[in-house]
């Protein structure tokens, strides 16, 4: 047998107790504390980790002794950020170390100390219902959702149903991007409604009933002291597109694709100075600080196509980005940077990279991205896909792209199709950097494939309702093999029955023998109704089914499964009853 040298660089194993016969992760050894917490090799010529962090930006007036950083007289910490530096660990680190499993409180801590980490929870909304959460590359990947009414489509109603939908399948943060109707309503009922964080993009509501060429300062500064006043935990503020920037969007395939990038380049236009979020940032994070909003600096650069990506304009906004983010560590406020956007797979590590570098390591935010162009409709996949790569390179929250992207509103199963993808994302990324116990759930669902105990692979399947509808809608008996390969050809039950092979004997997931599955819920019928595989009599009769149509009745066992009666047998009914699954020669 060949001996392999295999690339392990000492990364934990992502399950607990080492199950099953895989090597483990090929990721770097983690590195929590360190600039490169959870990561992966670097492709030669990657840009390298900044050896500062928001230690190394630090307020006026603070100073060391005896080894630690200690306040002006008189002052009183308003952020986590500010919490961190001085050495506490706050209600909220403990609550998240809780939730992630893998890192203590003090880890949580020095984390957020470093500004590699975040944790936005602004103190009004922790008086609602908030459940305290982090994002930064030592923890899990986070996922975002964005949501929000339109001028056109859309109420506060539905925004507050999609929010707890989207809540509902794995959103750990929710964006509220309305642009139509009461904006400040419909931001207040989300915001009282949701247990995770809230964010907006201030400059939407800042330029309901006028212009962007009348914006102010006093417009901003009022709009963002009543945003944090009523709870928002973070803000996408696009201060890092500058006058200086714009001859580079020129040649653009697609131009500029950020909503506020595109009305801050306008104003500057009109009004020949330089960006308003840039040129008044202290004041910004003066209204920040106060109820510890983060911020999420915005990527109004951002390419919109493959064509435009890691070009000029998206590379100079990175640049000043960097800037921001030393200013705003430095005025004690939490940071995480946005990324883009469209991005040729290959450029994706690169991408992800040069802001660890730029950025000090703050916290990275990214939309996909899309690694092609051409599949509108199913954008939640070409995006995906990039996400997938984004966070095992570096990025810390994916924000969702559906179905419905760049062309419509998404609706509510637009927004389940987006969370699922980006959770399949960002969960295939923690595993392969090798977060401690980030495949134990894997493992889990493996054993109980193994052993065919449908009942259990049904219980650990992310969406229950999915895999048991299509299940059903081919054998809707929970018997040894499925309809994909039949009782004969069923690799599985044969690993099973050989003595020698550990495969489906795991103890707690045995299989108790053949179960007429229970009739499908409603939300399983709607899922086989949307399909349209089946006529809507066998859907009926799945619904409502009784145990007669394979020969059962009260007390007594499915003959199809050969644990009950001979194989022949089994199979002679299977074949009459439920689905064709033996494999014959056509000449017979």
């Amino acid at each position: 047998m060949t001996q392999r040298a295999l690339p392990l660089r000492g990364a934990h194993n992502p399950s607990s107790t080492r199950q099953g016969t895989t090597p483990g992760s090929f990721a770097n050894r983690a590195d929590v504390g360190g600039p490169l917490m959870f990561s992966s090799p670097d492709t030669p010529g990657m840009p390298q980790p900044s050896d500062k962090t928001a230690w190394d930006f630090m307020p006026a007036g603070w100073r060391q002794e005896g080894g630690r950083w200690v306040a002006p007289d008189g002052f009183t910490p308003a952020t986590q950020l500010e919490q961190a530096r001085l050495g506490v660990v706050t209600p909220e680190m403990k609550r998240v170390a809780e939730r992630e499993g893998h890192l203590t409180p003090e880890q949580l801590r020095d984390e957020v100390a470093a500004g590699r980490l975040i944790i936005p929870a602004n103190r009004v909304h922790l008086g609602y219902q908030l459940d305290a959460m982090a994002i930064g590359r030592a923890t899990k990947t986070k996922i975002n959702a964005n949501l929000g009414a339109s001028p056109v489509s859309s109420s506060t109603d539905e925004e507050v149903e999609k929010m707890r939908w989207s809540v509902r399948w794995g959103a750990d943060t929710v964006m509220d991007l309305s642009t139509g109707g009461d904006l400040d309503a419909c931001r207040d009922a989300i915001i009282r409604a949701s247990s995770v964080p809230i964010g907006t993009v201030p400059i939407y509501s800042m330029i309901i009933g006028r212009k962007i060429e009348d914006l102010t300062e006093k417009v901003i500064m009022e709009s963002l002291l009543a945003q944090a006043r009523q709870g928002v935990d973070y803000f996408t503020i696009h201060a890092g597109v500058l006058r200086e920037h714009l001859p580079f969007v020129q040649k653009r395939l697609i131009g500029i694709v950020s909503r506020g990038g595109s009305l801050l380049a306008k104003w500057m236009l009109v009004h020949k100075q330089q960006n308003p979020m840039y040129t008044h940032f202290d004041e910004i994070c003066d209204i920040m600080r106060e109820y510890d909003v983060s911020f999420s600096l915005g990527d109004g650069l951002r390419p919109g196509g493959l064509s435009d990506a890691t070009d000029e304009a998206q590379l100079a906004e990175l640049d000043a980005l960097g800037e921001l983010t030393e200013k705003a560590w430095k005025k004690g406020v939490q940071v995480m940077v946005e990324g883009p956007g469209h991005v040729p797979f290959d450029q994706i590590e690169y991408n992800m990279k040069v802001q660890r570098s730029v950025c000090h390591g703050a916290p990275f935010y990214v939309l996909g991205p899309l690694v092609t162009d051409v599949f509108p409709g199913y954008d939640h996949i070409t995006s995906c896909i990039g996400a997938t790569s984004a966070a095992y390179h570096g990025a810390a929250m994916l924000c969702y792209v559906t179905p419905k992207e760049h062309v419509g509103l998404p609706k509510k199963d637009d927004v389940k199709q987006g969370c699922i993808a980006y959770k399949i994302a960002a969960h295939a990324a923690d595993v392969a950097l090798g977060i401690p116990g980030a495949r134990d759930w894997d493992d889990d669902l493996t054993k109980a494939r193994a052993a065919l105990n449908w009942e259990k692979h049904f219980e650990l399947a992310f969406d229950p309702d999915v895999a048991r509808a299509f299940h059903d809608e081919d054998l809707d008996v929970d018997t040894d093999f499925c309809a994909m390969c039949g009782h004969d050809w069923c690799s599985v039950r044969i690993s099973k029955e050989i003595v020698e092979f550990a495969s489906g004997k795991a103890e707690g997931f045995e299989r108790a023998g053949v179960i007429k599955s229970p009739a499908l819920t409603a939300e399983q019928r709607e899922i086989l109704e949307k399909r349209g595989v089946l006529p809507p009599e066998e859907i009926h009769r799945l619904a409502s089914k009784t145990e007669s149509a394979i020969g059962v009745h009260k007390g007594e066992k499915a003959s199809c499964h050969s644990d009950y009666v001979d194989p022949e047998q089994a199979q002679h009914i299977q074949e009459k009853k439920l689905v064709q699954i033996r494999a014959r020669a056509e000449a017979e």
